[in-house]
């Protein structure tokens, strides 16, 4: 087996990051791990497309012994006990790397993957970053001179990675020929450079896990980490994990995934964007049951959702793990204070529900929600660091709970469907730009949350919604035509022909390949973009 590096232009950092040891590790993990990822990759098309005929889905029987079993998972080091606020956020470029170490937030989670544009830039500036935070060396200086280091003065979050999804290819690396898995590179490279430096610190290295749709994947990872373990002499047990169970497959296997990771695990997260995404694509043909409301009318009190977190949270604290919160969605902006309070109280109100039923912490994406998520935590735990041992006998979630989407309350909105196609196309252009995470009317957007827009659009289509506002079918004439408005709409807002050229305008075909090829879905919107990222 054999790696060669295809990087499109030179990166300052390549001779730290892609040295010939690191690399080497990187080429072990694939011929150890890659074939059995590609083998559960296929499985979930399967397992989608027999969900999309039966428009149903359950708890797997051939587990039902690891559900009603007696187990927890290893006992949590003391470095992760208490994580009550979590930044997240990408590691690149290094002044948002700063910002998030300084943020006083418990956990920072180092976004490789939805909130991190992977260019081949990016790749290495994010990895170099990481090195240098794990060793407290991270400094950056601006084009004006301007400084930024870390605090000395409190301490600094621990650093919990994400890598890329097991879809992800990485181009720029080429195993026997064929594109290096980008979750591989991203935690080979991580792990071989800074797992010791972690672990003897106490700190790590630790990682979420996202987009799983099996407990295999689950087992998967596991024996990844088993094996680095090993291969770099660290204590078994070292590593930890927590999964984002932010597919619906996922949601019916919570037990089964804690169980399989359990040397490994820390917790499970409540990935709401990315969830709901995942339900409309795999009931995306389903029918009429499975069409929600507008993005903006889905929120975490629809009871699907709350059956969702609050199974998630009594599975976690059964099994001694982390139940942690999602991210909402509203950021403040500091140059319009009316924004801003409106924000405040809606991750409040957010942030105050997840506390009371039982959740050991939450995300924030804005260093200015930091205290606002600890203060309504800290109104919960009191002098705890978590409250895993609060557990939720009250809660029996069903496989109808979980799948009641018709129940759902809101309406599909002509507004709706051009406030999706706005998003899809501006995140798109921001994403080849370069940046993985935008925020767009004070709202954060990433890859998921442009996930829902266009998907939705695409289910809306298929299933000839009726708009409430309107009264007319979305149809595929009608959203070409709302398509040309709002990209329009956006070419005056950017008022900048070369920006636009160059990436506003191959975003918005991008989305109008997704949206109005009925015939066919791709299954990942950063799939196509990925092929022309530079």
């Amino acid at each position: 087996m054999a790696i060669t590096l295809n990087p499109p232009y030179e990166v300052g950092g390549t001779d730290v990051i892609l040295t010939e040891e690191a690399l080497r590790f990187v080429e072990e993990l694939h011929a150890r791990f890659a074939a059995t990822r590609a083998e559960l990759l296929s499985k979930r098309t399967v397992a989608q497309e027999q969900a999309a005929r039966s428009g149903t889905m359950d708890f797997p029987a051939e587990t039902a012994h690891v559900r009603s079993g007696d187990w927890t998972v290893a006992q949590q080091p003391d470095s992760l006990a208490d994580r009550r606020v979590e930044i997240t956020g990408p590691p690149a470029p290094a002044k948002m790397a700063i910002n998030a170490l300084n943020s006083g937030a418990k956990v920072w989670l180092a976004c490789l993957e939805d909130a991190l544009s992977p260019s081949w830039q990016n790749l290495i500036d994010g990895q170099k970053n990481l090195y240098e935070a794990a060793r407290g060396s991270l400094t950056f200086t601006s084009a004006e001179g301007k400084q930024y280091s870390l605090r000395e003065d409190v301490p600094l979050p621990v650093v919990v990675v994400r890598p890329r999804g097991w879809h992800l290819p990485e181009k720029n690396i080429a195993i026997d020929g064929e594109r290096a898995v980008g979750a591989l590179v991203d935690f080979g490279l991580h792990f071989f450079h800074n797992a010791k430096v972690l672990s003897e610190k106490g700190t790590g290295p630790f990682y979420y896990l996202p987009k799983l749709e099996h407990y295999l994947e689950a087992r998967l990872w596991n024996e990844i980490f088993t094996f680095a373990e090993e291969r770099l002499g660290v204590p078994h047990g070292t590593v930890r994990a927590t999964v984002l169970i932010e597919t619906i497959p996922a949601a019916f296997q919570m037990d089964e995934i804690l169980y399989e990771l359990r040397d490994h695990a820390s917790g499970l997260n409540a990935g709401r964007w990315d969830y709901l995404f995942s339900i409309i694509k795999y009931f995306r043909a389903s029918g009429a049951d499975f069409v929600l409301p507008d993005r903006a009318q889905v929120s975490m009190t629809q009871p699907f959702m709350r059956s969702y977190t609050e199974l998630l949270v009594k599975t976690c604290h059964r099994r001694g793990a982390f139940a942690m919160g999602g991210m909402a969605a509203f950021i403040p902006n500091r140059r319009e204070p009316e924004v801003t309070a409106r924000a405040i109280e809606k991750v409040r109100e957010d942030k105050s529900r997840e506390a009371q039923d039982g959740f050991d912490g939450s995300w924030v994406a804005h260093p200015d929600l930091v205290e606002l998520c600890s203060e309504e935590f800290s109104k919960v735990l009191g002098t705890k660091a978590n409250q895993i041992d609060r557990q939720r006998d009250d809660v029996d979630v069903s496989a109808a709970d979980l799948l009641s989407i018709g129940a759902a309350q809101g309406e599909v909105t002509e507004h709706g469907v051009r406030m999706n196609l706005y998003v899809a196309v501006y995140y798109t252009a921001v994403w080849l730009s370069g940046n993985g995470a935008v925020a767009i009317h004070n709202l954060m957007e990433d890859a998921a949350t442009a996930e829902i827009s266009r998907s939705q659009v695409w289910q809306q289509i298929h299933n000839g919604t009726i708009t409430a506002d309107t009264d007319v079918p979305v149809t595929t004439e009608l959203v070409e035509k709302l398509l040309v408005e709002e990209v329009n709409r956006l070419r005056s807002e950017i008022n900048d022909p070369e920006t636009f050229g160059k990436y506003f305008e191959p975003a918005a075909d991008i989305v109008k390949e997704l949206v109005l090829n009925t015939e066919s879905y791709e299954e990942y919107l950063t799939t196509p973009a990925y092929e022309i990222l530079r």
